[in-house]
């Protein structure tokens, strides 16, 4: 295969089927610059589109976009990301806690952009259990600005971004619950969980939470359980991750998004075991529906 990345190699191949259907031989030579052994050449290009739900290829090799699929958006290393990690209360949003720190970290193109971080003071005590575990304090949010003080500048730094975080669902419910309730509408943004890439990504991990994930990856943690040190922590994760979706062909966020999604297979069939009905073979072939 060539140098080139296997996201831009994505795109040419779309671009290369936007024109019309085309052998996988064909494709190999004229994308990935293969002309050599067949069934080389044929697992390249299942193993460079194979993730991703827009190629089609039919029971003689033959490849093609499916015309009821969005075409390939901003590639991953254009997308902002904005990585978030709050600090609460508590972990119960139903019974009234608040957030009491907030972190955001920019990542694009392949590195950290900018940061933010703020204590919050969420109205109520902060009970001595969170404390324990955080070292926020009640004396350290007294002074510290109000949720509703602070929304229009944290709604600036996710307008337009891909939310992430680690376990995202508790980050964002959080975050949109009190964007609504100061600003009447939080934005309509997408969400992506670090801890659901990398089940798919690093399924051999038996744990997934954020301490053996950077250990893992050999990302050290500046402060542990504080919004800021797990956010950038996350953000340096998430680089790693991102690499490890354009190695797999995944280029823009509704593929990423569709790996992630689907069902992991307990038998992955490899392309080069499998009878393809290329030039001057057999009549056997197979369907695939990706």
């Amino acid at each position: 295969m060539t140098g080139r990345a296997s996201g831009s190699l994505v795109r040419d191949a779309a671009k290369r089927l936007s024109e019309g259907p085309a052998h996988t031989l064909d494709l190999a030579r004229e994308v990935l610059g293969l002309s050599g052994h067949a069934g080389a050449a044929a697992a390249a290009v299942f193993q460079l589109l194979g993730s991703d739900p827009r190629f089609l290829v039919d029971a003689d090799g033959v490849w093609s976009l499916d015309p009821n699929l969005a075409p390939l958006g901003k590639s991953l290393g254009e997308v902002p990301f904005a990585v978030v990690d709050v600090e609460t209360t508590g972990s119960g949003l139903g019974y009234g806690h608040r957030i009491t720190e907030f972190a955001a970290v920019e990542v694009q193109g392949g590195r950290i952009v900018d940061e933010y971080e703020t204590l919050i003071n969420p109205g109520r005590p902060i009970p001595g259990g969170v404390t324990a575990l955080t070292g926020i304090t009640n004396e350290m949010v007294a002074g510290a600005p109000y949720f509703d003080h602070v929304a229009d500048e944290i709604n600036r730094r996710l307008e337009g971004h891909v939310f992430v975080a680690h376990n995202v669902t508790f980050d964002w419910s959080f975050v949109s619950s009190e964007l609504i309730a100061a600003l009447g509408s939080a934005p309509a943004v997408p969400l992506l969980c670090t801890v659901r890439m990398v089940r798919r990504f690093v399924p051999g991990l038996r744990r997934r939470n954020l301490d053996e994930v950077t250990r893992h990856f050999g990302v050290k943690v500046h402060a542990r359980h504080r919004a800021h040190g797990d956010a950038l922590a996350t953000a340096r994760v998430l680089l790693r991750l991102l690499d490890e979706a354009r190695g797999r062909g995944l280029d823009d966020v509704a593929s990423l998004e569709w790996y992630l999604r689907r069902r992991s297979r307990r038998t992955k069939k490899d392309p080069r075991q499998i009878p393809l009905a290329l030039e001057g073979d057999g009549p056997h072939g197979r369907r695939s529906r990706k």
